[in-house]
């Protein structure tokens, strides 16, 4: 439940696949992947979960500000609380993606943070759980103030909702924890909390404990000689089985029970079984189908008049719309299309590359100035790799450039994001 990846930069050792194949020696049904305030390793881990067999549990460990994540005071702000994070559902992993997102963007000071009143807002589909020493529950409970040990515990079940709360007891040689989990045992009963039981895994085997050591050393600019430097308190930062798991919290079951129940609540799939394009606005009335085909017959009149009502033009537009249709990328045209206009209005060069660019319809949209017919391309030409049903590939002609601005701006909505790759954006004039 609480597993770090070498996507912890410097922090956690083992890469996610090693993570998997070592849970499934185990004996291992399902795992969870929680960063250090970064899911880049989500989609690794995903994969490699699923080829083995195991259930991927996605999460992270946020960072929260003690008062705003705008606030970068060293003396007051330098060190933020810990939280554990799972996705229970798909929204609750774009809530994820979301307080991952604006921590490094917004809320980045010594560590990619959030604050409290972000987080409410961004709690559905999630369940917390009180993480390690560093969270603000453990923290208040180790400098024994018990009474804002409550109360912050009071302001996470709230937010989080009935059953999305859990307070968190590991086990390591650190002198503190052990009276930090008496407290949070009596807490939880005192407060009706679930526990559960993780291991602050940073590193897939024990045996790996010396290679971790020397990530911390590079992490911090050290030696290995140093005596007075930052390291593990002892060797047990790893995968720990469910035996010895069962063994070490065998006083508190409902902690390990827990874990199950946790896992079972979590369902995100991350299979990629379609293209997720941004949705084009299209005039009243209309279907980005329609939009398109309107577009397209109005721009074969401006740019081919005398031609653009003949046999050949209809009947190769309508083929290209066809396949355009069937495989589901109207509206991807129309994004490139807006895109290219927005361009050249304000006299910002682009140029386009790809088999798509080689379509009537691309010329129809200005999105090329090759006309594909006049030269005959058909026969001997790139055309030849216009549009095809066969060819299942998103096709290419995306904007670049300084046109990533106008993109988030308008084609951004709950869980996408259009990541223009594929034409060739220059500096507007003058600038």
């Amino acid at each position: 439940m609480h597993v770090h990846s070498s996507y912890s930069v410097l922090d956690g050792l083992a890469n996610p696949k090693d993570l998997v194949k070592y849970a499934k020696e185990l004996g291992m049904t399902s795992l969870a992947l929680t960063d250090h305030g970064t899911m880049f390793g989500t989609l690794d881990f995903f994969k490699a979960a699923r080829a083995e067999g195991i259930k991927p549990i996605i999460g992270l460990e946020a960072y929260v500000a003690p008062r705003s994540m705008l606030d970068k005071d060293v003396s007051k702000d330098k060190k933020p609380y810990h939280l554990l994070l799972l996705a229970k559902n798909m929204t609750g992993y774009k809530n994820l993606l979301k307080i991952a997102s604006i921590s490094q963007l917004e809320g980045f000071y010594y560590h990619p943070r959030i604050d409290k009143a972000f987080l409410a807002e961004h709690t559905e589909g999630l369940i917390g759980t009180s993480a390690c020493l560093a969270g603000e529950i453990p923290r208040a409970l180790n400098d024994n103030d018990l009474a804002k040990a409550e109360s912050s515990l009071n302001w996470y079940k709230e937010a989080f909702g009935p059953g999305n709360f859990y307070l968190e007891i590991q086990d390591h040689n650190i002198p503190e924890l052990f009276r930090v989990n008496r407290l949070m045992v009596e807490l939880a009963k005192r407060t009706n909390t679930p526990l559960v039981a993780t291991n602050d895994v940073h590193y897939a085997r024990k045996e790996d404990a010396d290679l971790q050591d020397i990530l911390l050393c590079v992490q911090t600019g050290k030696l290995l000689s140093d005596t007075n430097r930052m390291r593990m308190s002892d060797d047990s930062y790893y995968l720990r089985s469910p035996q010895e798991m069962q063994s070490i919290f065998s006083q508190v079951p409902e902690a390990l029970t827990n874990t199950v129940l946790i896992a079972e609540q979590c369902e995100v799939d991350l299979t990629r079984s379609s293209y997720h394009l941004p949705q084009f606005e299209v005039p009243a009335g209309q279907n980005a189908q329609s939009y398109l085909l309107d577009l397209c017959q109005e721009g074969l009149r401006q740019n081919i008049p005398a031609r653009a009502e003949s046999p050949e033009i209809l009947e190769r537009l309508s083929y290209e719309l066809g396949v355009i249709n069937q495989m589901g990328f109207a509206e991807y045209f129309l994004i490139v299309w807006d895109l290219c206009r927005f361009s050249r209005e304000r006299n910002i060069w682009y140029n386009v590359r790809g088999s798509g660019n080689g379509s009537l319809v691309a010329f129809a949209l200005d999105i090329t100035s090759v006309e594909p017919l006049r030269y005959n391309r058909e026969s001997g030409g790139s055309c030849r790799r216009s549009p095809s049903a066969r060819r299942l590939g998103t096709p290419p002609g995306q904007p670049a450039g300084r046109i990533v601005e106008v993109v988030e701006k308008g084609y951004t909505h709950a869980d996408f994001v259009l990541r223009p790759t594929k034409v060739v954006v220059a500096a507007e004039s003058g600038e």
